[in-house]
């Protein structure tokens, strides 16, 4: 195999240094590029030429998450791996439909990341076994794929504030980013969410992203930090 050529994106210092450690011995890998950040992944992935990003999803700046889907519109044939601590709802399904190729937890063992890696470098996609347990319950339940199909008109309600802050749920971030992106405190943040859940009618956050997304909102990155 050709050697595979990747980018380190993660903004605690000690673990792109670990990884550094890692991949170097590695014959058949090498490491062109170190990224703290979403924007710099960006830059790097236009300037480089990448096989696989190994990318952190919570990041100051431009997260993980909207990382991705710029990079995968952009470079599509570029192996996108994430590599985090968060396994919820509401990390997985947007990562993946940004258009990562795997997700890994970083407390993976090192044969699993390295394989993992080969296998994204090859157009292949590989998950953490819980991971992968949550992409196949969600494609076998069509029920529910189909509930979170949003009928006509169903944010018509929501005022200007609510629908930003949708868009942003759409994004991947959190409670905290949403806040720091539109400077409001938490705590206000979860009074509008819960308004939100209340107006679509759903009590569950995961499935209000998926209904944001499937709505088409999330996509354009225009409210990315």
């Amino acid at each position: 195999m050709d050697t595979i050529r990747l980018l380190i994106v993660d903004d605690q210092t000690i673990t792109r240094s670990g990884l550094q450690n890692l991949l170097a011995a590695q014959p058949d890998l090498e490491i062109v590029g170190e990224a703290r950040d979403g924007e710099k992944a960006v830059e790097l992935a236009e300037t480089l030429q990448l096989d696989v990003i190994l990318m952190d999803l919570r990041m100051p700046g431009i997260n993980g998450i909207e990382a991705t889907r710029r990079i995968h519109r952009a470079s599509p044939h570029i192996g996108i791996l994430i590599l985090t601590v968060f396994e919820d709802d509401t990390s997985v399904f947007p990562a993946i439909r940004a258009g990562a190729r795997g997700y890994l937890l970083k407390n993976t063992e090192q044969d699993e990341l390295l394989r993992a890696i080969r296998t994204v470098a090859s157009g292949g996609a590989i998950f953490s076994p819980g991971i992968a347990q949550k992409v196949l319950g969600y494609l076998h339940t069509p029920l529910v794929v189909e509930t979170a199909v949003v009928p006509p008109g169903l944010f018509d309600e929501l005022t200007t504030r609510e629908r930003e802050i949708l868009e942003l749920i759409a994004q991947g971030k959190t409670n905290s980013e949403i806040a720091d992106s539109l400077s409001l405190s938490p705590k206000t943040i979860s009074n509008y969410i819960s308004n939100v859940l209340l107006k679509v009618q759903t009590t569950d956050r995961a499935k209000l992203m998926l209904m944001a997304l499937d709505a088409g909102l999330g996509q354009t990155g225009k409210n990315a930090l």
